[in-house]
């Protein structure tokens, strides 16, 4: 998979024709956030002179930016990427190249677990189920390719909401009315905070009953090779399968197959970084 800076540095030397009516704010708010994506830190005075505007114009600039959490003051005159700007590029990495990767994996993992197996990632508060293998049993989860449910009440978007910081779900979830899909489902910021926090210890998030009624799911997160997390895969059981026991076991195999994929991105990336 082509690396972030490789990406923009494409983008940015892509011979292609500009837009008959350009609008110049948003083409230097475009090329200011882009610039910030590559360098990891840009000063005032750099974004300055990069869109060749007075120290106000870029001052004013990266201020809409820092409002749309796309980037981070650090002091005076320091920004770096902000959360907005990290689900932005998380959304960059190819999908189908992951999805590639990881069916075997999940293939495998279902074929051990003898139950459903998702692959996700996370879309703002939303999350998108890319890859499923159903169970063959008679009694099973359905499948959930191709659709998006509220993360919140998933085991999938709670482990993936518990790879941001508690500051960084905050702001994504703040003004959010959460909305519940049976009567066990969270829809309170502070007790989802408080198990995110347990996700984050355990390594893993568990869900029971909470977007489907006699479902339980636990999930992991996938991360890249720079360790942020692109994605996530949970094992997904009717309930009355699904007690102490066989969870821990199921917990041994969902790990396993993480570092599969783990391992293959990583793989997929340094094989890219050689071409």
């Amino acid at each position: 998979m082509m690396a972030a800076s490789s990406v923009i540095q494409n983008y940015r030397v892509a011979s292609r024709p500009r837009p008959a009516y350009p609008i110049a704010s948003v083409d230097r708010a475009l090329r200011l956030m882009l610039l910030v994506a590559e360098r990891s830190c840009v000063s005032l005075s750099e974004a300055s002179e990069a869109l060749g505007v007075a120290p106000s114009t870029a001052h004013r600039l990266l201020a809409m930016l820092v409002f749309h959490d796309l980037v981070r003051q650090e002091d005076r005159y320091r920004y770096v990427a902000g959360p907005a700007l990290a689900t932005l590029g998380r959304a960059v990495v190819d999908e189908a190249g992951l999805c590639r990767l990881a069916r075997p994996i999940i293939e495998d993992l279902a074929a051990a677990a003898d139950e459903t197996v998702h692959l996700s990632t996370i879309d703002g508060r939303m999350l998108r189920y890319l890859d499923a293998v159903e169970s063959r049993r008679a009694l099973r989860v359905a499948a959930r390719r191709g659709t998006s449910v509220p993360a919140h009440y998933t085991a999938a978007g709670k482990a993936l909401l518990a790879a941001l910081t508690p500051n960084q779900v905050e702001r994504l979830l703040a003004g959010v009315e959460l909305e519940a899909r049976t009567d066990r489902s969270v829809t309170d910021l502070t007790v989802l905070a408080r198990q995110l926090g347990r996700a984050r210890r355990l390594g893993y998030a568990a869900c029971r009953g909470e977007s489907e009624e006699g479902v339980a799911s636990i999930a992991m997160t996938v991360r890249d090779v720079a360790g942020r997390a692109v994605a996530a895969i949970n094992v997904a059981a009717p309930a009355v399968r699904m007690d102490r026991v066989r969870q821990d076991g199921l917990l041994d195999e969902l790990r396993k197959a993480v570092a599969r994929l783990e391992e293959a991105l990583r793989s997929a990336g340094n094989g890219a970084e050689r071409d």
